[in-house]
């Protein structure tokens, strides 16, 4: 018999809204979506009082949470803090993410996400390494000291994680022919991300294996009608997913409408790109030696620089429907369905579906997530 039920709640299988149906959970997995009528005698049934019932959020690009930024102190408990913090706002699996830093950095955060995956810490399923090897010329934020070329171990290093997601951002014009499809080989997803780089660049690293784009639109080279660019390719190629940041600032709202509108269907996620401040009462925090503040919403440097965000995924959700006028279905799928698919994960999250894992969120027409669930363990919301 299955453990508990969640009924009287707006469902969203992950595909579309079904009335008048319980999602049954066994063993941290969906058991079965069935009719309300058709619910066992005498299940334990948790009341969803009406509100939306979706799958679990995922979000691959998440620097900081809670007051604490991964760069910081790449250890267990820094991890376990960015969970904790975005789990609240509906993030039920995440890539913790490095931004460009030293080798021993690198080497401590691909050891910390593999103690996490080795404690089965809830919500941890890999990294995503953001640099070091960038284009200096779309930089952002990250360190120009800590910039640098692949080493010739590189590959060796990045691919250490024994289980779970690695998913690294390169700039791929900067590579020599042939080490993406390398990185491919070992299992590593490849993004484009900070780059200079043309369109034939980009499409060619695609046909090495690359699956994806990094914040499309930021720190890449532009779509313009002679030379598409980091862009141009990242919307005509079908292979590939692109990540977006909805937070108002990253990217105009008519840019998203555009994009979701130009890309194939099922291949924009959106992504938080969150720093500390997300979670947390203190709106100030460093990279390095700069101070980054959050103000309304807006992480910047003093000079106005865009670093990272504020943003949370039940808010990236709200806004792509509220300021882009994206359908609520579509924009759960793109925070859902669609990265699951991106990490490969699209047969175990991303659906409450038999034989998912119960990752779920349960929240209110204001979008505040008042519960969820990761392997059918649940967590409520004051």
């Amino acid at each position: 018999m299955s453990d508990f039920a969640i009924s009287n709640a707006r469902l969203f299988d992950g595909t579309r809204f079904l009335s008048g149906h319980s999602v049954l959970v066994t063993d941290g997995k969906i058991d079965a979506v069935v009719a309300d009528k058709d619910l066992p005698a005498g299940i334990k049934t948790i009341d969803g009082s009406g509100q939306t019932l979706s799958p679990g959020l995922i979000d691959v690009q998440v620097n900081g949470g809670g007051g604490v930024l991964l760069n910081d102190a790449p250890d267990l408990e820094t991890i376990k803090t960015m969970v904790a913090a975005h789990r609240r706002f509906g993030t039920t699996s995440m890539l913790p993410t490095l931004i460009t830093d030293s080798r021993a950095k690198m080497e401590a955060a691909i050891a910390a996400v593999q103690d996490a995956l080795d404690n089965g810490i809830a919500g941890v399923v890999g990294i995503h390494l953001e640099g070091p090897y960038l284009n200096l010329k779309r930089r952002g934020v990250h360190s120009a000291d800590q910039i640098r070329p692949m080493e010739p171990d590189a590959i060796e290093l990045v691919s250490k994680l024994r289980n779970g997601c690695t998913l690294l951002t390169l700039a791929p014009e900067l590579l020599d022919k042939g080490v993406i499809a390398k990185l491919v080989a070992r299992d590593v997803r490849v993004c484009a991300g900070h780059t200079a780089g043309t369109y034939d660049d980009i499409m060619s690293a695609i046909d090495e294996g690359m699956q994806g784009f990094t914040h499309l639109f930021n720190a890449m080279s532009p779509l313009t009608h002679r030379e598409p660019g980091v862009v141009g390719a990242a919307l005509s190629d079908d292979r590939t997913w692109c990540g977006l940041i909805a937070d108002g600032f990253h990217v105009h709202a008519a840019v998203i409408k555009t994009a979701v509108r130009a890309k194939a269907a099922g291949k924009v996620m959106l992504v938080t790109d969150a720093m500390p401040t997300v979670g947390a009462a203190d709106k100030r925090f460093k990279l390095g030696d700069e101070e980054i503040i959050a103000v309304a919403g807006r992480c910047a440097l003093a000079d106005g620089t865009l670093a990272g965000s504020d943003l949370d995924m039940i808010s990236a959700v709200r806004n792509c429907m509220e300021i882009a006028e994206i359908g609520l279905d579509e924009a759960l799928r793109m925070a859902s369905l669609y990265p699951a698919e991106f990490l490969g994960l699209g047969d175990v999250l991303g659906r409450l579906a038999p034989g998912y894992q119960a990752d779920m969120i349960l929240f209110d027409d204001q979008f505040k997530v008042t519960q969820s669930w990761i392997k059918g363990v649940q967590e409520s919301y004051a």
